[in-house]
Formats: C-alpha cells, sequence, structure tokens
C-alpha cells in the first residue's frame, strides 16, 4: 500500500519555537564572521559550533544525523555539500560554506552562510554575491499561492543571469520537528509542482551555485559531496516561514541570549 505523507503546516506558537532555534543558529554564524580567518582548522571551528549550541541550549542537530558524525558540514572551495571538518587549515583566498542545524526543545532551524577568507579572486566574490542574491529571488517566490517550483525557477534564471550554475543534487526541505520534512524545494526549473505554499509552511530555501559543472560526486566517506570539475561552489541557506505578511526568515541575526 503506497503511503503518501502530507505537508502539515505549523500554528503560530511552533513558528516561534522554530524561531528560537533559528535565533541560535544565526547568532552562531554572525561569532564565525570573526573565526574564519587563515591558519584555523575546520575541526576547531566544529568545535566552537559545538560549544556554541551547548552553551545557548541548543544540540547540534546534524550531529548524529543519519550517523553523519559533526556538529556542522564545513566546505571549503569545490566541496559543494556536506564536507568534514578536519585538520586542513583555512587559507587565504578561500571560501568556505558552514551549515548550521540547532535543536531548540525539540524543534530545528537550519542556515548555511558562504565565508570568504581574506582577500579573495574577484571570481569567488562574484559566485559569493551570485548565491546571496540567487536565495534572494527565491525567497521573494515563496509566498501564499505560488506553486512551490516558482521558487526554483526564479533561483535558476538568476543564477544564469549571473554566469553561474545551480547545483540540482541538494534540495531545499520543510523543517520542524524533524530536520527534513515535506515539501521538497527544488532550486531549478521544475514541472508546476501543484503543491501551492500556505500560510504556516516552514521550508528552507538553500540553492548552491557553481562557477563550473553542475555535477557533483561522493567521496570515499559516503558525505563529502564535490565538484566534479573542481568548480567554486557557494550557498546561502535560511529558514522560512510562509505567512500572510509574506516570508519571514526565522534564521534572520537578532540579538541572541542565552536559551534553557
Amino acid at each position: 500500500m503506497l503511503i503518501i505523507q502530507s505537508i502539515v503546516p505549523k500554528t503560530a506558537e511552533e513558528i516561534r519555537r522554530i524561531a528560537r532555534a533559528g535565533k541560535i543558529v544565526a547568532g552562531c554564524h554572525k561569532a564565525l564572521v570573526g573565526k574564519c580567518v587563515p591558519g584555523i582548522t575546520t575541526a576547531a571551528i566544529d568545535r566552537f559550533i559545538d560549544w556554541y549550541m551547548v552553551e545557548h541550549g541548543a544540540y547540534p542537530a546534524q550531529k548524529g544525523h543519519k550517523g553523519y558524525p559533526y556538529a556542522s558540514c564545513i566546505s571549503v572551495n569545490e566541496v559543494a555539500c556536506h564536507g568534514f571538518p578536519s585538520s586542513y587549515k583555512l587559507e587565504k583566498g578561500d571560501i568556505v560554506t558552514i551549515d548550521i542545524v540547532a535543536d531548540y526543545k525539540g524543534w530545528k532551524a537550519d542556515s548555511a552562510w558562504t565565508y570568504m577568507v581574506g582577500e579573495v579572486s574577484p571570481q569567488a566574490r562574484r559566485l559569493v554575491r551570485a548565491a546571496k542574491a540567487a536565495f534572494r529571488v527565491g525567497l521573494a517566490q515563496a509566498v501564499i499561492g505560488n506553486d512551490i517550483s516558482d521558487i526554483g525557477y526564479a533561483i535558476e534564471q538568476r543564477a544564469q543571469r549571473d554566469g553561474f550554475q545551480v547545483i540540482t543534487s541538494f534540495l531545499g526541505h520543510g523543517i520542524g520537528k524533524e530536520l527534513h520534512e515535506l515539501p521538497h524545494v527544488h532550486h531549478v526549473r521544475t514541472r508546476t509542482s501543484g503543491i501551492k505554499l500556505e500560510e504556516g509552511m516552514v521550508i528552507t530555501i538553500e540553492p548552491i551555485l557553481s562557477t563550473g559543472s553542475p555535477e557533483i560526486y561522493i567521496a570515499h566517506d559516503g558525505w563529502t559531496a564535490r565538484t566534479i570539475d573542481h568548480a567554486l561552489t557557494a550557498q546561502f541557506e535560511h529558514t522560512i516561514a510562509i505567512t500572510k505578511a509574506g516570508p519571514k526568515i526565522l534564521t534572520r541575526l537578532t540579538k541572541v541570549k542565552k536559551q534553557r
């Protein structure tokens, strides 16, 4: 028998709980701005993220998810997604995407930022700017009544206009009590899904852009995804609530206090 999962919009109180997790994620990202400097290892960054989550009453939800062993995914240069923290020391000119998920009292929020380490190449800077722009145009489509495919259509158009490709292997998703819920959110043009955005839906929008091929391969660790041509990648992701007033970023930076 085919079991069809349904998309259940969140209540206002549930969205507030996700937003509390989102504030912790945003605060952690802000703290990382001064830490993504030449010479620091990605393992040291991950340890800081683990500490920050606990210090603010949360748990790093990626840790242990499907066997993933770290508090964050840290993806440098041609690593598109799910990079393992390691002894690698960041170098001037690197771009590094750090993906963080906080679980605060059973509710989750997810956000990824790409950081530029020191002075980067003009191409890398353009890529990072384009990844931000791609996220923003997708966000603008996250309004009640739109088909969810409108998000990906807008993202792909913007990325191509800026001269970059969207990596299609990774999708946005619903989020709440679980890290990955329905619906799936594509970041490229697809057929109309028939899924209309409704008030109370909470999703992630997380396009990954490449300077070259959109194709990736998975390393021997079973997680790390690299571009097949070693092209640079950049990503910006936020957790979004669909509201009557428009899309609301739940992982936007606000003043963060310790929460218990």
